[in-house]
C-alpha cells in the first residue's frame, strides 16, 4: 500500500473514522453521531432516529432546507486539525484523494502544506437548483472555479457528499440523493476528472464503514472501472454480513489492523 501511494497508483478514500486517529474530534465521527446531534435539535421518530439521512429528511420536510443546512454547519463548525495521516497524504504527489466526511481536515492539510495545485470538487444538493448540476469546484483558496479547472490540477480532492468549507455544501437528507442515485449507475454525478484519474489506479479505504446501503453505493460507483488493486483497513470482527459481501464482491483486500498501526506503517 505504501509503495502504491508513493507511486501514485492508489487513491486514498477517507471515511469519518480518519478524524479520530489521534484525539477525540470536535465534530461527530459517524453518521449515527450526526443523527444524534440533529435529533437533539428536532426530535425524530424512534424508528429513524439512528439514520442520519432519515433524520435529516425529517428536519428538511418539517423545518425547511435552510434550517437543516444551518444545523449541519453548526454541528461541523469546529475546525478539525489534520492528523499524521492527513499530513502524510497531503505531502504525496497524488493525482486524486477522496474524502467522504464533512469536516475538511484533509483539505486543511493540503493548504497547510502549501499546496496551490489542488482543486476540490464537492457534491452539492440539487434542492433549489434549476440547473443540471451535481458538483462545484474550488481552488486552494476556497474560491469557486469552473469544473474544467480540475483537469489541469495536479491533485483533485473529491468530496462526494460535500463539506462544511468553503461553502457549506451538504448532501445529507434522503431527498439529496434521490436524483443522484437515479443516475449514479450511468455515472452522471461522478465528475469527469474523477472518472479519468481513477481508471489506472486502485483505492485504499481508510476510516470507512460500509454498513449502510448509501455508503456501499457511493463507494461502488466511485471505484467503478478503476484498475485496482483495492484495500480497506477494517476491524473485521465489527463487519456486518453486507460489509463482508461488499469487500468480496469488489475484490477489496481487508487489512485487519487498527488504523493507527497502519498509519504508522504508511508514514514510515
Amino acid at each position: 500500500m505504501r509503495a502504491g501511494l508513493l507511486a501514485d497508483e492508489l487513491v486514498p478514500y477517507l471515511g469519518p473514522g480518519a478524524i479520530g486517529l489521534e484525539t477525540e474530534p470536535p465534530v461527530p465521527a459517524t453518521p449515527e453521531a450526526v443523527a444524534a446531534e440533529l435529533h437533539k435539535r428536532a426530535p425524530a421518530p424512534s424508528k429513524i432516529r439512528t439514520s442520519m439521512w432519515s433524520v435529516a429528511q425529517f428536519i428538511e420536510s418539517r423545518r425547511h432546507r435552510r434550517t437543516l443546512q444551518a444545523w449541519m454547519a453548526e454541528i461541523f463548525a469546529a475546525p478539525v486539525a489534520p492528523n499524521r495521516l492527513h499530513r502524510f497524504l497531503a505531502g504525496l504527489p497524488l493525482s486524486m484523494l477522496v474524502d467522504t466526511w464533512y469536516d475538511g481536515a484533509l483539505a486543511t492539510a493540503l493548504r497547510e502544506g502549501g499546496r496551490t495545485d489542488v482543486v476540490e470538487i464537492q457534491g452539492v444538493t440539487r434542492a433549489g437548483e434549476f440547473r443540471d448540476i451535481w458538483t462545484k469546484a474550488y481552488d486552494a483558496a476556497g474560491a469557486e472555479v469552473a469544473p474544467e479547472a480540475a483537469d489541469a490540477a495536479k491533485t483533485v480532492l473529491y468530496a462526494p457528499h460535500g463539506g462544511v468549507r468553503p461553502a457549506k455544501n451538504f448532501l445529507v437528507a434522503d431527498s439529496d440523493y434521490v436524483e443522484v442515485l437515479t443516475e449514479i449507475d450511468i455515472q452522471s454525478p461522478i465528475p469527469a476528472a474523477v472518472k479519468h484519474r481513477r481508471t489506472p489506479r486502485g483505492f485504499v479505504f481508510l476510516g470507512c464503514r460500509f454498513h449502510d446501503q448509501m455508503l456501499r453505493t457511493y463507494a461502488r460507483q466511485i471505484l467503478k472501472r478503476s484498475k485496482g488493486p483495492h484495500y480497506a483497513v477494517v476491524d473485521r470482527e465489527r463487519l456486518t454480513r453486507n460489509e463482508l459481501k461488499f469487500l468480496a464482491d469488489h475484490d477489496i483486500v481487508a487489512i485487519d489492523l487498527p488504523l493507527g498501526a497502519v498509519t504508522d506503517l504508511l508514514v514510515g
